[in-house]
């Protein structure tokens, strides 16, 4: 396992994708553990986190996934650094400067000046998620053998990229080619974007692409 000094995934979003596999193996019965190269986090940050309202709320909803409750978790942070944005603002450097609010969520049901309560975004981006979960299981072969965390960038993926994106990319050919860790690590490579019409490498989404790299590959075990 990689400590918090050698991983390229924040403490923040470590502590809190490891405290919602903790909360998914009580709710099942047993207690998930990290492993392959996932991060140790301390024990006493990680009972820390799960009082995170944002996690609170997404292990409260039974009717998702695993998947889908870890890759919101992980929008969550690189969307909104794990604040709440409950007033739409116009995304500069989003593609066609779209209106956004709550956890980078764009489109219909966003409404310039409404005020938007943390159940309001968890009701939007519920829906997103479930859109992308049912496009990578029809664009994903064997899409339920893989790994939950592997699924759970790739939903990520789609949240942020769009479908079309994994549908033409080499990470979706090694995935439907059974090469999960070559499929993972295409993820740093999705790391630019367009400024005043120039595609330039973007510290948000290089870093992104760098913490996806990684946790892609983390396995989640129930505890013997």
């Amino acid at each position: 396992m990689k400590d918090m000094l050698t991983s390229k995934v924040p403490g923040f979003l470590a502590s809190r994708l490891l405290a919602v596999a903790l909360g998914l193996g009580a709710a099942g019965g047993g207690i998930y553990v990290a492993g392959g190269d996932a991060l140790q986090v301390p024990a006493a940050e990680l009972q820390r986190v799960q009082a995170d309202p944002y996690v609170q709320a997404v292990l409260a909803d039974k009717s998702t996934s695993d998947a889908v409750k870890l890759a919101m978790v992980m929008g969550h942070f690189y969307e909104s650094s794990g604040k709440h944005i409950g007033t739409a603002y116009v995304d500069t450097l989003g593609r066609g400067q779209p209106l956004t609010v709550c956890n980078g969520i764009t489109g219909a049901g966003v409404v310039a000046g409404r005020w938007y309560s943390p159940a309001d975004c968890y009701q939007l981006e519920r829906g997103r998620y479930l859109v992308a979960e049912r496009e990578a299981a029809r664009l994903v072969r064997g899409w339920g053998a893989l790994g939950v965390m592997t699924q759970a960038v790739v939903l990520d993926f789609i949240h942020n990229k769009g479908a079309g994106a994994l549908a033409t990319s080499t990470l979706r050919r090694k995935l439907n080619g059974g090469d999960v860790p070559g499929a993972c690590a295409e993820n740093p490579r999705w790391n630019k974007g367009t400024v005043k019409g120039v595609q330039q490498v973007l510290p948000g989404l290089q870093l992104r692409g760098d913490a996806n790299g990684e946790i892609c590959t983390w396995r989640l075990e129930p505890a013997a």
